[in-house]
């Protein structure tokens, strides 16, 4: 790995006539004239960085994705100037045997510096050897230690890895990232990931039952309602088994998400992997659409078709009514400035018509996203 991509070009490496003794070798339990070992035990610094003990200093190290800081106190742990100081750092990254050389300088700070850019190492562990002069000890000792560290992640980086472990949405089961930037939301100290702004309301008003980031995961046994969402799902996930074969299928809601199984058997593997089944079943997080229709019953008032079948199953009810959606020979789709709501009866389009975001947000309080019309 070019020295380039790792460390920043306003790094002063050490030239090779340096005075500074060389570090003794890791094996050696002896020591050498005029250098002064730290001891093992290492502590929380005041800077919150590793402190070690070291003759009558204690050194505190600060490794960032922006370099290498170093604090020294006297026993007590009082400050000790650093301003007539210099060092040097031999850092080694996990997983390659080259060691990179840089300079420790006074900052004007209160520390010695070496400004580089570890950035791309978020995660990685480095090893560092520390040697230092100048500082309050016998004239001409040299001070060195070995540190081993994980180059902290920023908190971007945090954020990114968090919403990759959790990878789907506890309320809605969608995927993180499938409906735009996730939603941090604060749940007992923790910090979870939704998919929209209606989620977190969601989260807020029940928090307890989403404190283990997962969707809710409700079983029952499918009925009739359901049939035309097992028509368009067709098979088991888990088994790849058509749905019925095996007796009538299990209904497995995963947040406001139904997922369909052949059997009981299968229960186990969707609670223990729900975003692996909701994307076999769903996709992988694009936005959800369904087609605009072409068989209309009215102006505006189009039959439903296979691809409606989940969307239809995440609904339930008519916003409007507050009904079961086949409840009045229905369900039937309209278009709500650009999104699908499916609705009991062609009477309720005309409220859906003239108050289309009104409905959408109704939909949106339950915890369901209409799907774009393409």
């Amino acid at each position: 790995m070019k020295r380039a991509l790792l460390l920043s070009a306003y790094s002063i490496a050490i030239s090779a006539t340096t005075s500074f003794a060389q570090p003794p070798h890791s094996t050696h339990n002896h020591s050498m004239p005029g250098m002064t070992k730290a001891r093992e035990s290492t502590q929380a610094g005041p800077h919150g960085g590793s402190l070690k003990q070291t003759g009558n200093l204690q050194i505190e190290t600060i490794i960032s994705q922006g370099g290498l800081r170093m604090f020294v106190y006297d026993r007590d742990g009082k400050s000790v100037s650093v301003d007539q100081g210099r060092g040097a750092v031999s850092v080694r990254i996990e997983g390659n045997a080259k060691r990179y050389r840089y300079d420790l300088l006074p900052d004007g700070k209160g520390a010695l510096t070496a400004p580089v850019n570890l950035s791309q190492l978020a995660g990685r562990q480095i090893d560092v050897e520390v040697q230092l002069v100048g500082m309050n000890v016998s004239s001409g000792d040299v001070i060195s230690f070995n540190e081993v560290a994980t180059v902290p992640a920023s908190e971007q980086q945090r954020a990114a890895a968090a919403i990759a472990r959790q990878k789907i949405c506890p309320v809605s089961g969608k995927t993180l990232g499938s409906m735009g930037d996730p939603m941090a939301v604060d749940v007992d100290g923790q910090t979870l990931y939704v998919c929209c702004a209606g989620c977190v309301d969601a989260i807020k008003s029940d928090p307890s039952s989403y404190a283990a980031g997962r969707p809710h995961i409700t079983v029952t046994t499918a009925t009739q309602a359901d049939a035309t969402a097992i028509t368009a799902q067709k098979t088991c996930p888990v088994m790849d088994e058509p749905l019925g074969g095996m007796g009538t299928p299990i209904k497995v809601m995963v947040g406001n998400k139904p997922i369909y199984l052949c059997c009981k058997g299968c229960i186990k593997k969707v609670q223990a992997e729900p975003a692996k089944y909701l994307a076999m079943v769903y996709g992988n997080g694009d936005q959800a659409s369904v087609p605009a229709g072409t068989e209309q019953v009215r102006e505006g008032i189009f039959k439903v078709v296979a691809a409606d079948a989940p969307f239809i199953a995440a609904q339930k009810k008519c916003p409007v009514m507050d009904e079961p959606l086949d409840a009045m020979g229905g369900p039937y789709k309209v278009n709500a400035a650009g999104k699908a709501i499916y609705i009991c009866c062609p009477g309720c389009a005309k409220k859906i018509a003239a108050e289309p975001q009104k409905w959408l947000a109704v939909l949106k309080s339950q915890g369901v996203e209409a799907p774009v019309i393409r």
